[in-house]
């Protein structure tokens, strides 16, 4: 039997010494030659130099150190020491934005700390290398942690000392109810109710739970998703579930009381498909126990108004075709999914007004924008505005339809009772992202705010906030009514581009600073372009212009790489032009700044909250015999499937009709981890004072527990400021009730500090807005966690509701 004598022991030594000090070497040489050829590129391109000198560096020490020379370690140490010194003339003392600049190079420090005594100048053992490794991983990790503390995200302003002087509580939901979406059609989502408080708030505890039972059998299946608001209206909540049954709950218990489903085909889903809730009417006059004196009315995804009795859940018989009417009609071939209804209509002079959503980016000839009318009670068309042809006040004659390809109202609509408005929130034309076709009248009212008159249909005025917009800025956020000291009707209205306007609401005036300014040209349609576009000077969430410095990953590698996208893309700040190529920058995204989420106003301490998105965009338009090339065709085309082969939200848009078709990085991800290429934060929420417009906080919003590289969630409580979807709900109690990011969460904020007292981990993705309410003479807080496909957090069927322990 052999037998292993001390030269045996002493050429594997000696072997595992030169194999560990090759496979350290291999690594770091490895490294290095990736970023002196991404370096160098990155050089060429007007970029950073420290990526190609950083290269050359790791290179010369891997290969020394492969040769089991002290001199590889010396070269690595002084470069990481050079790599701290640039990270933090880079960023400063930024936590979020030092990771990918240090964390990897830290790694490969305590590896080549370990590995030192396989050097042969080396005068130290084992031991003393892993006390070494040891003593430098405690001080990153020690310094790690006061840098995270020393570096304060917030940004913190003054809190107002007065109460707004003649506060008018006229918009607050009522006597503990929640009568419409925003609470009341004034959209302020504040609610009287105190009753739950900072001082109390950490006990809330879960009180009930009720299912839709509505969900596919796939429930990896992200075209459904239920981003409902509830109402809650005397003793009955109010909802409907994805694919809108609507149902009654107990606002105590949460038992079901009915259900009404009025049978929505799976072929209309829509790939966007949502339902964010619906409407309540009484009828004036109405005796008491006659059907349907009371109604909830809904609008469908397969383009149906639905109305039902709210005692029973059965349908008005007086209303339409037993209890419905169909919203399509006159608008031509309107292929399935194409026109669905996801927010809930308003009802204001007794007319119930509905926009509808068309599904984005498919055709130029696509179904009509229209907005109509159905009176309440017999569900007769009242009025309709097709914005191209002012002359058509009701429906077409037969053959004939409403303008194809005009600006949609997709999101929720707000409306004065006693002026006689409605208004409207409205989107884009049916080509999103370019311009040359559209009409005078749609360049006129695309992306602008809109006051018709809810008894005629006609408009009173509009505000456009986009001139020509080819961003896709249509206007997702609900205006927020409000009566300034002095009694002036006013309303607040919040753009994706992070700037809110506050309007005249009798007249659209502007009531605080708008100016145009010079914004960038040239792109696919340079004669198109604008030389100016609108923006507030007053109250705003908006951020500065990229730079390469704001670009992020995991390792220096990913960030090199999100660099070099960023200096080849064609990027002049907002609105920025499109372009075919090479890919464009587009920040903020089409997700916002502020989306259908809105905002919410304490009018008694006038204050503005706002959640608002902080992602960029990464598009490119792609030629048209490109986009035929690889199969992008619009939804029901015969020669392919529902949503051609690009997929959801702009990523690879047909535009049939027009010569580009687009391609969409929403939120910008970086090959293969998938992580975003802008450094965090990637969402936040903020206070603004509504007199002055300054900035009471703003904290980046949302924690990293959902977020990771790969998909893979990194569960780390640490507030990185998340993508967001869903508004706030604000209470005289001084709280903020909000859920919206991804982490799966919802929490109670002090309205004054922005500091989160209370949360909860949801079932499922929480892209909604809460409700707050009385019931018994108690204060319930109402959620509904449905998910959300662009948010990409699990769905579900859950109603949740908090209160107080008795």
């Amino acid at each position: 039997m052999p037998t292993m004598d001390g030269n045996h022991t002493t050429r594997s030594a000696r072997d595992w010494t030169r194999f560990l000090a090759l496979a350290l070497g291999g690594l770091l040489g490895l490294i290095g030659l990736v970023l002196i050829v991404g370096g160098a590129w990155l050089a060429l391109l007007g970029g950073s130099l420290y990526y190609v000198i950083a290269g050359l560096a790791l290179l010369a020490s891997g290969v020394l150190i492969a040769r089991r020379s002290m001199a590889g370690v010396l070269f690595y140490v002084a470069l990481f020491i050079g790599t701290i010194a640039w990270a933090f003339w880079e960023v400063g003392g930024d936590a979020w934005a030092l990771l990918p600049r240090l964390f990897g190079p830290a790694v490969l420090f305590l590896l080549v700390v370990l590995i030192t005594p396989l050097m042969r100048e080396a005068r130290y053992g084992w031991k003393h290398a892993g006390g070494a490794a040891l003593a430098s991983f405690l001080v990153f990790v020690i310094g790690g942690y006061i840098i995270a503390q020393q570096h304060d995200p917030w940004e913190r302003g003054t809190l107002p000392q007065t109460l707004m002087a003649d506060a008018d509580l006229s918009f607050a939901a009522p006597d503990g109810d929640w009568i419409a979406y925003g609470g009341t059609y004034g959209a302020q989502r504040y609610s009287l109710l105190r009753q739950i408080t900072p001082d109390n708030v950490g006990r809330l505890e879960r009180v009930w739970v009720a299912h839709t039972r509505d969900l596919p059998e796939d429930k990896s299946d992200n075209s459904y998703g239920a981003e409902t608001t509830p109402l809650k209206v005397g003793d009955r909540l109010y909802l409907c579930s994805a694919m809108n049954i609507m149902i009654a709950l107990d606002p105590a218990s949460g038992r079901e009381l009915w259900r009404y489903d009025p049978q929505v085909p799976d072929e209309y889903i829509p790939y966007t498909a949502a339902c964010r809730g619906v409407a309540y009417y009484e009828v004036p006059d109405a005796a008491q126990d006659q059907a349907c004196a009371a109604r909830v009315i809904q609008g469908t995804l397969d383009g149906r108004i639905v109305a039902v009795d709210a005692n029973s859940g059965l349908p008005c018989a007086d209303f339409g075709q037993n209890g419905s009417v169909d919203i399509t009609t006159g608008m031509g071939e309107v292929v399935p999914g194409m026109v669905s209804i996801t927010s809930p209509p308003v009802v204001v002079r007794g007319n119930v007004v509905t926009g509808h959503q068309v599904l984005d980016g498919q055709k130029r000839d696509a179904p009509s924008g229209v907005i109509q009318a159905f009176d309440a009670v017999t569900g007769e068309l009242a009025w309709a505005w097709d914005l191209a042809r002012p002359d058509l006040t009701g429906a077409p004659e037969p053959g004939d339809s409403y303008t194809r390809g005009t600006p949609n109202m997709w999101t929720i609509a707000s409306a004065d009772e006693e002026l006689g408005h409605v208004y409207l929130p409205m989107g884009n034309s049916a080509v999103d992202y370019l311009s040359a076709s559209r009409s005078d009248a749609e360049n006129e009212y695309a992306t602008a705010l809109v006051a018709l008159d809810a008894e005629t249909g006609r408009p009173a005025w509009h505000f456009q906030t986009v001139h020509k917009d080819v961003w896709d800025y249509d206007l997702g956020s609900q205006p927020t009514l409000i009566n300034l000291p002095g009694g002036v009707p006013a309303l607040v209205l919040a753009s994706k581009q992070g700037d809110m306007y506050v309007l005249d609401r009798r007249t659209g005036q502007p009531l605080t600073g708008v100016e145009e300014r010079l914004v960038p040209q040239g792109g696919v349609e340079p004669e198109e372009r604008t030389r100016t576009q609108p923006f507030s000077t007053w109250h705003t969430l908006a951020k500065r212009d990229l730079t390469e410095r704001d670009m992020w990953g995991m390792s220096p590698i990913d960030q090199m790489v999100c660099r070099i996208q960023f200096r080849r893309a064609a990027y002049d700040g907002i609105y920025t032009p499109p372009t075919a190529d090479r890919r464009w920058i587009q920040y903020p995204g089409y997700n916002g700044g502020s989306d259908w989420g809105g905002i919410a106003i304490d009018p008694l301490r006038g204050l503005i909250v706002a959640n608002y998105n902080d992602m960029p965009n990464y598009n490119r338009l792609v030629p048209r015999e490109e986009a035929d090339r690889l199969g992008w065709v619009p939804r029901g085309d015969p020669r392919g499937g529902d949503l051609g082969e690009g997929g959801p939200e702009g990523a690879g848009d047909p535009q049939m009709g027009a010569p580009y078709a687009v391609d969409v990085n929403a939120g910008w991800r970086m090959p293969f981890t998938n992580l975003l290429c802008k450094q965090p934060p990637y969402g936040g929420i903020r206070a603004i004072d509504l007199r002055s417009g300054q900035t009471v906080w703003d904290r980046p919003f949302g924690s990293a527990r959902k977020n990771g590289p790969f998909n893979i969630p990194s569960m780390l409580p640490l507030r990185i400021g998340t993508p967001n979807n869903g508004g706030a709900v604000v209470t005289a109690g001084g709280l903020i009730f909000i859920a919206a990011t991804t982490d799966d969460r919802i929490r109670a904020i002090d309205i004054e500090t922005g500091e989160t007292l209370w949360d909860d981990v949801l079932p499922a993705g929480g892209q909604s807005t809460p409700i707050t309410y009385e019931a018994n003479g108690r204060q319930y807080v109402v959620i509904m966690t449905g998910g959300h496909h662009f948010m990409e957090t699990p769905i579900g069927d859950e109603v949740i509701a908090y209160a107080l322990p008795r």
